[in-house]
């Protein structure tokens, strides 16, 4: 088959379906990948054709960027829907119209996150099926509330219901854009309602979210989809000296979060460490790591299926990618989370009792990371990461995946 994948957003997003491409290209599939520019190396990487599209995630993650008060102030709903509101008219008919002609031999499309309105008006347009592929759970259930709300506990039915009022919330920050991009670029009338189910593969371990009972039989479960490990990879000089030279180290990075306050974190990430060994990311915080004492060692990306079974724990964002690696690795985690989904991952490591319940990361102060370090030192929560992660590291995701994409298309006559 000719797949056409398309996604818009951070390295998390990004990440999970160039693991995806990869699993579809080795089980006999030509596969073209539509993305954010800065996926473009990865993809390279890995040899995976990829076209970028128009936007720019840093720019709108970045201080002054449309992303910036939720970094700085923490996440709401009527805040992240004006942000993304922004993206979605300055994108939206670029983002249709490549796809429309990136697509049109393809047998089937696979979108993520912010394509959503733009992969289904495509697929509806050119007669493609059309398959979701989730970072976190958006598909209605009684058994959690959004994944873009705070971790509460409510009813059933309440949960249920928060489904459906947040993905209402999100087809009316999208569809203005989506129906003014369809008028002028296929000449139909504006959609008023969003569209029924569709396939959707979930890219997250069932033992972290084991899949709700009422869900409809098309929304899957497939464990996490991560790039294969690269067994020649070995560390530089300086990093493999310094986790020579003493016990396991913290992990503190924020991947690609950016625009908070880098100076209120560093100070109370400096404080709570407290002389311990830390490996830092930057990544794309901006921090300036020429300021960090000597007991914090710099890294670049490193591959973390390497790097984080070796070490005591990971402060994080809560970005699904890094909640799943560390999971797979079997080390406990601190999770700040500052946007989005990230309080959800947060809730569901905290759940499992192998992290701390999280303070938002534009709260953290070091008494409390101290606390949140101390309980990640436990034996006990020690244990419990180390089991969890012999169960995530054994899932055959991609694998899952990919079948279930076979599945799906045949079904569907592609």
């Amino acid at each position: 088959m000719r797949l056409t994948l398309i996604t818009f957003g951070t390295q998390g997003d990004c990440r999970p379906i160039v693991a995806l491409a990869l699993g579809l290209r080795e089980a006999g599939h030509d596969v073209l990948m539509l993305g954010e520019r800065s996926a473009a190396p990865l993809a390279a990487e890995h040899g995976i054709a990829f076209e970028p599209m128009a936007g720019d995630i840093q720019q709108t993650l970045a201080p002054g960027g449309a992303l910036h008060k939720l970094m700085t102030e923490g996440g709401n709903v009527a805040e992240a829907t004006r942000a993304f509101g922004r993206i979605a008219e300055d994108n939206t008919e670029a983002w249709m119209a490549q796809l429309a002609q990136a697509a049109r031999d393809a047998d089937a499309i696979v979108f993520s996150g912010l394509t959503a309105y733009v992969a289904l008006s495509v697929g509806e347009q050119l007669g493609k099926p059309v398959i979701a592929a989730g970072m976190f759970p958006i598909s209605p259930t009684r058994a959690f509330p959004s994944a873009l709300l705070p971790p509460l506990r409510m009813p059933g039915w309440a949960n249920r219901a928060s489904h459906h009022l947040i993905n209402f919330v999100l087809w009316r920050m999208f569809r203005n854009a989506t129906n003014a991009a369809r008028s002028r670029l296929f000449g139909v009338p504006a959609r008023k309602a969003m569209w029924p189910a569709f396939p959707t593969l979930y890219a997250m371990s069932p033992h972290l979210v084991p899949r709700p009972a009422d869900w409809h039989g098309d929304w899957l479960v497939t464990g996490a989809w991560a790039l294969p490990p690269q067994p020649d990879w070995q560390p530089d000089a300086p990093l493999r000296d310094f986790m020579a030279a003493g016990e396991a180290p913290l992990y503190i990075g924020f991947g690609s979060m950016a625009g908070f306050d880098r100076h209120k974190v560093v100070s109370a990430l400096v404080q709570a460490v407290d002389g311990r060994r830390a490996l830092f990311y930057p990544g794309w915080s901006g921090i300036d790591v020429g300021a960090l004492p000597a007991n914090f060692h710099v890294v670049g990306a490193t591959p973390h299926d390497w790097l984080l079974p070796r070490v005591a724990a990971a402060i994080h964002h809560g970005g699904a990618g890094t909640t799943h690696a560390a999971a797979a690795a079997g080390v406990p985690s601190i999770v700040l989370p500052f946007a989005g989904d990230q309080f959800f991952w947060a809730g569901r490591l905290a759940a499992l009792g192998v992290a701390p319940r999280h303070v938002a990361g534009h709260k953290i102060d070091a008494p409390r990371l101290s606390a949140m370090i101390a309980f990640t030192e436990q034996a006990a929560t020690r244990e419990r990461a180390a089991t969890l992660g012999r169960a995530v590291a054994a899932e055959r995701s991609v694998d899952h995946a990919v079948a279930a994409i076979a599945r799906f298309c045949g079904r569907q006559g592609a």
